[in-house]
Protein backbone atom coordinates (compact mmCIF):
# COMPACT_ATOMS: atom_id res chain seq x y z
CA UNK A 1 0.00 0.00 0.00
CA UNK A 2 3.00 2.31 0.22
CA UNK A 3 3.66 4.74 -2.57
CA UNK A 4 7.06 4.76 -4.18
CA UNK A 5 8.67 8.15 -4.52
CA UNK A 6 10.18 9.06 -7.83
CA UNK A 7 13.90 8.39 -8.09
CA UNK A 8 14.09 12.08 -9.02
CA UNK A 9 12.53 13.16 -5.71
CA UNK A 10 13.63 16.70 -5.01
CA UNK A 11 15.01 17.37 -1.52
CA UNK A 12 12.88 19.69 0.60
CA UNK A 13 15.63 22.31 0.75
CA UNK A 14 15.52 22.58 -3.03
CA UNK A 15 11.87 23.71 -3.12
CA UNK A 16 12.75 27.31 -3.90
CA UNK A 17 15.12 26.34 -6.71
CA UNK A 18 12.50 24.09 -8.22
CA UNK A 19 10.00 26.93 -8.58
CA UNK A 20 11.88 28.02 -11.68
CA UNK A 21 11.03 24.71 -13.39
CA UNK A 22 7.29 24.48 -13.90
CA UNK A 23 5.10 22.28 -16.02
CA UNK A 24 6.02 18.80 -14.72
CA UNK A 25 3.15 16.31 -14.64
CA UNK A 26 2.89 12.80 -13.18
CA UNK A 27 2.09 9.87 -15.41
CA UNK A 28 -1.54 8.95 -15.99
CA UNK A 29 -0.99 5.61 -14.24
CA UNK A 30 0.37 7.38 -11.17
CA UNK A 31 -2.62 9.70 -11.01
CA UNK A 32 -4.99 6.74 -11.28
CA UNK A 33 -3.11 4.79 -8.62
CA UNK A 34 -3.29 7.67 -6.15
CA UNK A 35 -6.96 8.28 -6.96
CA UNK A 36 -7.66 4.64 -6.17
CA UNK A 37 -5.87 4.89 -2.83
CA UNK A 38 -7.69 8.08 -1.86
CA UNK A 39 -11.05 6.61 -2.84
CA UNK A 40 -10.30 3.59 -0.69
CA UNK A 41 -9.45 5.83 2.27
CA UNK A 42 -12.69 7.76 1.78
CA UNK A 43 -15.11 4.94 1.07
CA UNK A 44 -13.57 2.08 3.07
CA UNK A 45 -12.02 3.89 6.04
CA UNK A 46 -13.52 7.32 6.72
CA UNK A 47 -17.17 7.12 5.67
CA UNK A 48 -17.98 3.70 7.19
CA UNK A 49 -16.80 4.88 10.60
CA UNK A 50 -19.05 7.95 10.61
CA UNK A 51 -22.08 6.64 8.78
CA UNK A 52 -24.40 5.40 10.12
CA UNK A 53 -22.67 4.91 13.46
CA UNK A 54 -22.73 8.52 14.66
CA UNK A 55 -26.38 9.19 13.86
CA UNK A 56 -28.10 9.68 17.22
CA UNK A 57 -31.62 8.42 16.65
CA UNK A 58 -32.55 8.72 20.33
CA UNK A 59 -31.42 12.22 21.30
CA UNK A 60 -30.87 13.90 17.94
CA UNK A 61 -27.78 15.20 16.24
CA UNK A 62 -24.60 13.18 16.13
CA UNK A 63 -23.10 11.04 18.88
CA UNK A 64 -19.40 11.83 18.92
CA UNK A 65 -17.90 10.05 21.90
CA UNK A 66 -15.75 7.17 20.65
CA UNK A 67 -12.56 5.87 22.24
CA UNK A 68 -9.21 4.92 20.73
CA UNK A 69 -10.61 1.70 19.28
CA UNK A 70 -13.73 3.39 17.95
CA UNK A 71 -16.11 2.10 20.63
CA UNK A 72 -18.95 4.44 21.57
CA UNK A 73 -18.56 5.48 25.21
CA UNK A 74 -22.17 6.41 25.85
CA UNK A 75 -24.27 9.56 25.93
CA UNK A 76 -22.35 12.82 26.26
CA UNK A 77 -22.78 16.56 25.79
CA UNK A 78 -22.74 17.84 22.24
CA UNK A 79 -20.49 20.62 21.01
CA UNK A 80 -21.16 23.18 18.32
CA UNK A 81 -17.82 22.71 16.57
CA UNK A 82 -18.11 18.99 15.88
CA UNK A 83 -21.88 18.93 15.38
CA UNK A 84 -21.41 21.58 12.69
CA UNK A 85 -18.35 19.89 11.19
CA UNK A 86 -20.20 16.58 10.88
CA UNK A 87 -23.19 18.31 9.28
CA UNK A 88 -20.77 19.94 6.85
CA UNK A 89 -19.21 16.57 5.98
CA UNK A 90 -22.46 14.77 5.20
CA UNK A 91 -23.62 17.79 3.16
CA UNK A 92 -20.36 17.80 1.23
CA UNK A 93 -20.56 14.05 0.63
CA UNK A 94 -24.02 14.50 -0.87
CA UNK A 95 -22.62 17.15 -3.24
CA UNK A 96 -19.77 14.88 -4.32
CA UNK A 97 -19.70 12.22 -7.03
CA UNK A 98 -20.03 9.66 -4.23
CA UNK A 99 -23.47 10.99 -3.32
CA UNK A 100 -26.32 8.86 -2.06
CA UNK A 101 -29.60 9.90 -0.50
CA UNK A 102 -28.37 8.48 2.80
CA UNK A 103 -25.86 11.30 3.13
CA UNK A 104 -28.53 13.95 2.59
CA UNK A 105 -30.70 12.27 5.22
CA UNK A 106 -27.74 12.23 7.61
CA UNK A 107 -27.12 15.92 6.94
CA UNK A 108 -30.80 16.79 7.44
CA UNK A 109 -30.72 14.91 10.75
CA UNK A 110 -27.83 17.09 11.90
CA UNK A 111 -29.39 20.29 10.60
CA UNK A 112 -32.60 19.59 12.52
CA UNK A 113 -30.64 19.30 15.78
CA UNK A 114 -28.49 22.37 15.05
CA UNK A 115 -31.43 24.57 14.05
CA UNK A 116 -33.80 23.56 16.85
CA UNK A 117 -31.71 22.62 19.88
CA UNK A 118 -28.40 24.43 19.48
CA UNK A 119 -29.86 27.66 18.14
CA UNK A 120 -30.17 30.43 20.74
CA UNK A 121 -33.74 31.46 20.00
CA UNK A 122 -33.60 34.46 22.33
CA UNK A 123 -30.41 36.18 21.16
CA UNK A 124 -29.51 34.41 17.94
CA UNK A 125 -26.42 32.47 17.09
CA UNK A 126 -25.60 29.09 18.55
CA UNK A 127 -24.73 27.64 21.93
CA UNK A 128 -21.15 26.41 22.29
CA UNK A 129 -22.30 23.29 24.15
CA UNK A 130 -25.59 21.57 24.91
CA UNK A 131 -26.66 18.49 26.79
CA UNK A 132 -27.03 15.19 25.05
CA UNK A 133 -30.61 15.93 23.96
CA UNK A 134 -30.07 19.62 23.32
CA UNK A 135 -30.76 21.67 26.44
CA UNK A 136 -28.14 24.41 27.08
CA UNK A 137 -25.41 22.95 29.25
CA UNK A 138 -22.76 25.65 29.50
CA UNK A 139 -20.58 27.79 27.31
CA UNK A 140 -23.22 30.49 26.92
CA UNK A 141 -20.73 32.97 25.48
CA UNK A 142 -20.75 33.50 21.75
CA UNK A 143 -17.35 32.33 20.54
CA UNK A 144 -16.60 33.33 16.96
CA UNK A 145 -14.76 30.07 16.38
CA UNK A 146 -17.95 28.08 16.94
CA UNK A 147 -20.18 30.55 15.09
CA UNK A 148 -17.85 30.28 12.09
CA UNK A 149 -18.39 26.52 11.90
CA UNK A 150 -22.13 26.98 12.21
CA UNK A 151 -22.10 29.36 9.23
CA UNK A 152 -19.86 26.98 7.27
CA UNK A 153 -22.17 24.02 7.91
CA UNK A 154 -25.39 25.93 7.23
CA UNK A 155 -24.20 27.21 3.86
CA UNK A 156 -22.95 23.80 2.77
CA UNK A 157 -26.21 22.18 3.82
CA UNK A 158 -28.26 24.89 2.09
CA UNK A 159 -26.29 24.31 -1.12
CA UNK A 160 -26.70 20.54 -0.86
CA UNK A 161 -30.37 20.43 0.10
CA UNK A 162 -31.86 23.61 -1.30
CA UNK A 163 -33.61 24.07 2.05
CA UNK A 164 -34.61 27.78 2.31
CA UNK A 165 -34.65 27.58 6.11
CA UNK A 166 -30.94 26.73 6.18
CA UNK A 167 -30.16 29.72 3.99
CA UNK A 168 -32.37 31.95 6.15
CA UNK A 169 -30.62 30.91 9.38
CA UNK A 170 -27.23 31.37 7.71
CA UNK A 171 -28.24 34.87 6.61
CA UNK A 172 -29.40 35.74 10.11
CA UNK A 173 -26.13 34.48 11.56
CA UNK A 174 -24.11 36.45 9.02
CA UNK A 175 -26.02 39.59 10.01
CA UNK A 176 -25.18 39.01 13.67
CA UNK A 177 -21.52 38.54 12.82
CA UNK A 178 -21.64 41.71 10.76
CA UNK A 179 -23.41 43.94 13.28
CA UNK A 180 -22.21 42.51 16.60
CA UNK A 181 -19.05 40.50 15.97
CA UNK A 182 -17.15 42.58 13.43
CA UNK A 183 -14.55 45.07 14.69
CA UNK A 184 -15.20 48.13 12.55
CA UNK A 185 -12.25 50.03 14.07
CA UNK A 186 -9.41 47.51 13.80
CA UNK A 187 -10.77 44.98 11.33
CA UNK A 188 -11.44 41.32 11.85
CA UNK A 189 -13.74 39.92 14.50
CA UNK A 190 -13.98 39.93 18.28
CA UNK A 191 -13.15 36.46 19.49
CA UNK A 192 -15.57 36.15 22.42
CA UNK A 193 -18.83 37.96 23.20
CA UNK A 194 -21.48 37.53 25.84
CA UNK A 195 -24.51 35.39 25.09
CA UNK A 196 -26.47 38.53 24.10
CA UNK A 197 -23.64 39.54 21.73
CA UNK A 198 -22.50 42.41 23.95
CA UNK A 199 -18.77 42.76 24.72
CA UNK A 200 -17.23 40.74 27.51
CA UNK A 201 -16.15 43.31 30.08
CA UNK A 202 -13.98 41.23 32.38
CA UNK A 203 -11.48 38.46 31.96
CA UNK A 204 -12.54 35.08 33.26
CA UNK A 205 -8.96 33.91 33.74
CA UNK A 206 -5.57 35.37 34.45
CA UNK A 207 -4.16 34.13 31.16
CA UNK A 208 -3.98 37.04 28.69
CA UNK A 209 -4.60 34.84 25.66
CA UNK A 210 -8.17 34.31 26.90
CA UNK A 211 -8.92 37.99 27.35
CA UNK A 212 -11.97 39.19 25.40
CA UNK A 213 -9.89 41.65 23.38
CA UNK A 214 -7.54 38.99 22.01
CA UNK A 215 -7.82 38.02 18.35
CA UNK A 216 -6.69 34.65 17.07
CA UNK A 217 -5.42 33.51 13.72
CA UNK A 218 -7.22 30.19 14.21
CA UNK A 219 -10.60 31.89 14.60
CA UNK A 220 -10.08 34.07 11.54
CA UNK A 221 -8.88 31.09 9.52
CA UNK A 222 -12.24 29.41 10.01
CA UNK A 223 -14.16 32.63 9.52
CA UNK A 224 -12.38 32.84 6.16
CA UNK A 225 -13.59 29.39 5.06
CA UNK A 226 -17.10 30.12 6.33
CA UNK A 227 -17.30 33.50 4.59
CA UNK A 228 -16.00 31.97 1.37
CA UNK A 229 -18.79 29.38 1.47
CA UNK A 230 -21.44 31.93 2.44
CA UNK A 231 -20.49 34.35 -0.33
CA UNK A 232 -20.45 31.51 -2.89
CA UNK A 233 -23.99 30.62 -1.82
CA UNK A 234 -25.52 34.11 -1.61
CA UNK A 235 -23.32 36.45 -3.68
CA UNK A 236 -24.14 39.06 -1.03
CA UNK A 237 -21.89 42.10 -1.69
CA UNK A 238 -21.56 42.67 2.07
CA UNK A 239 -20.19 39.15 2.40
CA UNK A 240 -17.70 39.77 -0.39
CA UNK A 241 -16.48 42.90 1.40
CA UNK A 242 -15.96 40.92 4.56
CA UNK A 243 -14.37 38.06 2.62
CA UNK A 244 -11.81 40.41 1.11
CA UNK A 245 -11.05 41.77 4.58
CA UNK A 246 -10.53 38.25 5.90
CA UNK A 247 -8.19 37.54 3.00
CA UNK A 248 -6.16 40.57 4.10
CA UNK A 249 -6.18 39.40 7.72
CA UNK A 250 -4.99 35.89 6.87
CA UNK A 251 -2.44 36.95 4.26
CA UNK A 252 -1.07 39.94 6.14
CA UNK A 253 -2.20 40.67 9.71
CA UNK A 254 -1.37 37.24 11.16
CA UNK A 255 1.86 36.80 9.17
CA UNK A 256 5.10 37.47 11.03
CA UNK A 257 6.84 38.86 8.00
CA UNK A 258 10.32 38.87 9.49
CA UNK A 259 10.27 35.06 9.72
CA UNK A 260 7.79 34.04 7.02
CA UNK A 261 5.26 32.23 9.20
CA UNK A 262 2.12 32.93 11.22
CA UNK A 263 1.45 33.07 14.93
CA UNK A 264 -1.90 32.74 16.65
CA UNK A 265 -2.61 35.45 19.23
CA UNK A 266 -2.90 39.23 18.77
CA UNK A 267 -4.21 42.30 20.52
CA UNK A 268 -7.35 43.86 19.10
CA UNK A 269 -5.23 46.21 16.95
CA UNK A 270 -3.36 43.20 15.50
CA UNK A 271 -0.18 43.75 17.46
CA UNK A 272 1.19 40.26 18.24
CA UNK A 273 1.38 39.12 21.84
CA UNK A 274 4.97 39.09 23.04
CA UNK A 275 6.86 36.39 24.89
CA UNK A 276 8.17 32.92 24.17
CA UNK A 277 4.76 31.29 24.56
CA UNK A 278 3.47 33.33 21.61
CA UNK A 279 6.51 32.93 19.37
CA UNK A 280 5.30 29.62 18.02
CA UNK A 281 4.23 28.31 14.62
CA UNK A 282 1.49 25.74 14.06
CA UNK A 283 2.53 24.15 10.78
CA UNK A 284 -0.91 22.69 10.22
CA UNK A 285 -2.60 26.08 10.48
CA UNK A 286 -0.05 27.68 8.17
CA UNK A 287 -0.46 25.15 5.37
CA UNK A 288 -4.23 25.16 5.86
CA UNK A 289 -4.10 28.94 5.52
CA UNK A 290 -2.39 28.57 2.13
CA UNK A 291 -5.05 26.44 0.46
CA UNK A 292 -7.93 28.36 2.08
CA UNK A 293 -6.50 31.62 0.73
CA UNK A 294 -6.19 30.06 -2.72
CA UNK A 295 -9.82 28.96 -2.59
CA UNK A 296 -11.03 32.28 -1.18
CA UNK A 297 -9.24 34.33 -3.80
CA UNK A 298 -10.77 32.16 -6.49
CA UNK A 299 -14.29 32.74 -5.15
CA UNK A 300 -13.67 36.46 -4.62
CA UNK A 301 -12.22 36.89 -8.12
CA UNK A 302 -8.76 37.92 -6.88
CA UNK A 303 -5.68 36.92 -8.86
CA UNK A 304 -3.53 34.26 -7.18
CA UNK A 305 -0.46 36.10 -8.48
CA UNK A 306 -0.95 38.75 -5.79
CA UNK A 307 -0.30 36.22 -3.02
CA UNK A 308 1.90 33.65 -4.75
CA UNK A 309 5.04 34.75 -2.95
CA UNK A 310 3.25 34.42 0.38
CA UNK A 311 2.07 30.90 -0.46
CA UNK A 312 5.62 29.87 -1.28
CA UNK A 313 7.05 31.55 1.80
CA UNK A 314 4.64 29.96 4.29
CA UNK A 315 5.00 26.55 2.63
CA UNK A 316 8.79 26.69 2.57
CA UNK A 317 8.91 27.60 6.27
CA UNK A 318 6.68 24.66 7.19
CA UNK A 319 8.83 22.33 5.11
CA UNK A 320 12.09 23.61 6.55
CA UNK A 321 11.15 23.39 10.22
CA UNK A 322 8.05 21.22 10.52
CA UNK A 323 8.30 18.47 7.91
CA UNK A 324 9.54 14.92 8.47
CA UNK A 325 11.98 14.48 5.61
CA UNK A 326 12.50 10.80 6.35
CA UNK A 327 9.02 9.36 6.90
CA UNK A 328 6.75 12.12 5.64
CA UNK A 329 4.09 14.15 7.42
CA UNK A 330 4.09 17.41 9.32
CA UNK A 331 4.93 17.80 12.99
CA UNK A 332 2.68 19.76 15.33
CA UNK A 333 4.50 23.01 16.10
CA UNK A 334 7.73 24.77 17.04
CA UNK A 335 9.23 28.04 18.18
CA UNK A 336 10.21 30.63 15.61
CA UNK A 337 13.05 29.69 13.26
CA UNK A 338 13.87 26.39 14.93
CA UNK A 339 13.04 22.75 14.25
CA UNK A 340 9.74 21.47 15.61
CA UNK A 341 9.82 20.76 19.34
CA UNK A 342 6.36 19.22 19.44
CA UNK A 343 6.97 16.35 17.09
CA UNK A 344 3.79 14.33 17.33
CA UNK A 345 1.82 13.92 14.13
CA UNK A 346 -1.82 14.84 14.55
CA UNK A 347 -4.52 13.63 12.18
CA UNK A 348 -5.81 17.06 11.16
CA UNK A 349 -2.32 18.41 10.46
CA UNK A 350 -1.63 15.54 8.05
CA UNK A 351 -4.98 16.11 6.34
CA UNK A 352 -4.38 19.82 5.84
CA UNK A 353 -0.79 19.20 4.77
CA UNK A 354 -1.87 16.64 2.18
CA UNK A 355 -4.38 19.03 0.65
CA UNK A 356 -2.05 22.04 0.75
CA UNK A 357 0.69 20.09 -1.05
CA UNK A 358 -1.62 19.01 -3.85
CA UNK A 359 -3.24 22.44 -4.11
CA UNK A 360 0.19 24.05 -4.50
CA UNK A 361 1.11 21.50 -7.13
CA UNK A 362 -2.12 22.12 -9.05
CA UNK A 363 -1.50 25.86 -8.91
CA UNK A 364 2.20 25.82 -9.89
CA UNK A 365 2.76 22.40 -11.56
CA UNK A 366 6.11 22.24 -9.77
CA UNK A 367 7.52 18.79 -9.02
CA UNK A 368 8.59 19.58 -5.46
CA UNK A 369 5.00 20.06 -4.26
CA UNK A 370 3.90 16.80 -5.87
CA UNK A 371 6.70 14.89 -4.20
CA UNK A 372 5.78 16.41 -0.84
CA UNK A 373 2.18 15.36 -1.45
CA UNK A 374 3.16 11.74 -2.12
CA UNK A 375 5.40 11.63 0.95
CA UNK A 376 2.60 12.93 3.21
CA UNK A 377 0.20 10.43 1.65
CA UNK A 378 2.70 7.64 2.28
CA UNK A 379 2.77 8.58 5.97
CA UNK A 380 -1.01 8.70 6.19
CA UNK A 381 -1.67 5.32 4.58
CA UNK A 382 1.13 3.65 6.53
CA UNK A 383 0.61 5.17 9.99
CA UNK A 384 -2.29 7.60 10.47
CA UNK A 385 -5.09 5.47 9.00
CA UNK A 386 -6.50 2.75 11.23
CA UNK A 387 -7.25 0.18 8.54
CA UNK A 388 -8.62 -2.36 11.00
CA UNK A 389 -11.13 -0.34 13.02
CA UNK A 390 -11.81 2.63 10.77
CA UNK A 391 -11.01 6.35 10.85
CA UNK A 392 -7.59 7.91 11.53
CA UNK A 393 -5.58 7.79 14.71
CA UNK A 394 -5.73 11.14 16.45
CA UNK A 395 -2.03 11.33 17.35
CA UNK A 396 1.16 9.42 16.53
CA UNK A 397 4.06 10.29 18.83
CA UNK A 398 7.72 10.52 17.84
CA UNK A 399 8.17 6.83 18.67
CA UNK A 400 5.33 5.76 16.39
CA UNK A 401 2.79 5.09 19.16
CA UNK A 402 -0.85 5.92 18.43
CA UNK A 403 -3.15 7.57 21.00
CA UNK A 404 -6.27 9.67 21.32
CA UNK A 405 -9.91 9.18 20.45
CA UNK A 406 -11.74 8.46 17.23
CA UNK A 407 -14.53 10.98 17.90
CA UNK A 408 -15.06 13.65 20.52
CA UNK A 409 -15.60 17.38 21.16
CA UNK A 410 -12.82 18.25 18.66
CA UNK A 411 -12.57 15.20 16.42
CA UNK A 412 -15.01 14.53 13.61
CA UNK A 413 -14.93 13.71 9.87
CA UNK A 414 -14.28 17.28 8.73
CA UNK A 415 -10.48 17.60 8.34
CA UNK A 416 -9.60 14.27 6.79
CA UNK A 417 -12.93 13.85 4.98
CA UNK A 418 -12.63 17.27 3.41
CA UNK A 419 -8.96 16.80 2.50
CA UNK A 420 -9.56 13.51 0.70
CA UNK A 421 -12.64 14.80 -1.14
CA UNK A 422 -10.82 17.94 -2.27
CA UNK A 423 -7.72 16.00 -3.29
CA UNK A 424 -9.88 13.73 -5.44
CA UNK A 425 -11.36 16.81 -7.07
CA UNK A 426 -7.91 18.27 -7.71
CA UNK A 427 -6.72 15.00 -9.23
CA UNK A 428 -9.61 15.23 -11.69
CA UNK A 429 -8.52 18.76 -12.58
CA UNK A 430 -4.92 17.66 -13.04
CA UNK A 431 -5.94 14.64 -15.13
CA UNK A 432 -8.15 16.75 -17.36
CA UNK A 433 -5.33 19.19 -17.98
CA UNK A 434 -3.16 16.39 -19.39
CA UNK A 435 -5.60 15.60 -22.13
Amino acid sequence: MFLKLSKNFIPIDACRKQTQQSGWRPETETLQSIRTILEKILTSNIVPFWYPGVIDNNDGGYRLNHDFEGRWQGRANKYLVTQARTLWFFSRMFKSKYATGEYLAAATHGFDFLSTRMLDKEFGGFYWEVGVSGHPSGGAQKQMYGQAFALYALTEYAAASGDPLAKQIATELFSLLETRGHDTKHGGYRDILQRDWNPVLHRSTGKPEYAPDIKRMNTHLHLLEAMTSYYALTEDPRARQRLVELIVVNSNSVVRKNIGACSDKYLENWQPLQGRDYRRVSYGHDVENIWLLIQSCKIAGISQCLLMDLYRTLFEYALRYGFDRKDGGFFDSGVFEAPADRREKIWWVQAEGLLACLQMYELTRERSYWDCFTLVLQWIIGHQVDWNRGEWYETIDDKGRASGVKAGPWKGPYHNGRAVLQCLYLLDVISASKE
